[in-house]
């Protein structure tokens, strides 16, 4: 028997062996987005040492952790030892046009992270791992720790900046229609939809310690927007066109049931229920949905859905499922009316 190792071999090990370490990567962009190393590097390159007096870090773990980050062009490092800001890189300072730092925060927060190292449990027993591991399902943990629920509301917010003004433009809303974000957060995606469609009235739908932040109240939307408190698996105010941005992927296909047929009582004849969530391909190819029906498995109850999967949960929800629209986003709208025999 010829037990000579190929080269090929060795090559796919190695290569396994470098995924097994990536989740390091992660960990250090966590560090620079909490200490803000971005933000004081705006004025040009610095040493370490200068980045660490400003950030109240370590110089020599530092620069350890931005010379990993220096592999994927976040940050480059030159012949003298300084690091510069590339233009990737720029999206981690706090005031960027599109700033993915709190987005950053909330992904690698020990909510997500925790469970996570506890995939293979989620596994064998078919379960999320956080309640084990907070004592609390996931948004009632939110509920009891303030702090937390701060990081991820910021996050999602964070988050939806880059994806919101897309999704928005790539939907037809009828004229006049009034639309309701259910579970809109701090409502930036009905901000897209609302401002350069002056004919449209919007309802942020969330809970009142949501609510609280929202960013509705500018002066080219006055008079046009309304929030209402309530919860969506009891019901949903009145409207045309219902929004449900990366909502039903928290949660189990009877939840997620309830959801939409609340939104289907409420809604007005000839109204539509858009589900913006990641819908998963039939291939092996990369895709970020993939991705983050990991996290949604360790963390929630939910998961990221096929089209057939949509298909069948709306039909359970007395809807039909019209059409799924690409947005230029990880994220597609799946569009459902009232079904006929509904």
């Amino acid at each position: 028997m010829n037990h000579r190792v190929t080269k090929d071999a060795r090559k796919d090990a190695a290569r396994i062996i470098d995924e097994a370490l990536g989740f390091l990567y992660p960990a250090a962009l966590r560090v620079a987005a909490a200490v803000g190393v971005a933000d004081h590097l705006t004025d040009g390159p610095r040493t370490p040492s200068d980045l660490a007096k400003a950030t109240g870090t370590d110089p020599r773990s530092l620069h350890r952790v931005l010379r990993l980050l220096a592999t994927r062009g976040l940050f480059e490092e030159d012949g003298e030892g300084r690091f510069r800001l590339t233009e990737t890189g720029d999206a981690l300072r706090s005031d960027a046009p599109v700033s993915v730092r709190s987005a950053v925060l909330m992904i690698t927060d020990r909510t997500f992270w925790l469970p996570a190292g506890e995939m293979t449990r989620c596994v064998e027993q078919g379960t999320s791992a956080f309640e084990d591991i907070f004592g609390a399902p996931f948004f009632d943990h939110f509920e009891r720790d303030a702090e937390t629920a701060a990081i991820f509301h910021d996050g999602m917010a964070s988050m939806s900046d880059a994806e919101n003004q897309p999704i928005a433009d790539a939907y037809s809303f009828p004229p006049g229609a009034t639309v309701v974000d259910v579970g809109g957060g701090h409502g930036g995606l009905l901000l897209s939809v609302l401002s350069d469609r002056p004919d449209l009235q919007g309802t942020l739908y969330d809970q009142p310690h949501v609510l609280a932040g929202h960013r509705l109240n500018t002066p080219e939307l006055a008079g046009r927007w309304t929030t209402a408190e309530g919860d969506f698996f009891t019901s949903a105010p009145p409207g045309d066109i219902y929004l449900l941005k990366r909502i039903l992927h928290d949660w189990d296909d009877a939840q997620s049931r309830t959801i939409l047929r609340n939104c289907r009582e409420a809604m007005r004849p000839g109204g539509r229920v858009l589900v913006i969530d990641a819908v998963i391909p039939q291939d092996n190819n990369p895709h970020q949905g993939k991705t983050l029906d990991l996290m949604m498995m360790a963390s929630l109850v939910g998961r990221e859905r096929t089209e057939r999967e949509f298909r069948d949960l709306f039909a359970e929800a007395g809807l039909h499922l019209s059409r799924i629209i690409p947005t230029g986003t990880v994220l597609s709208i799946v569009e459902g009316e009232a079904a006929r025999d509904a």
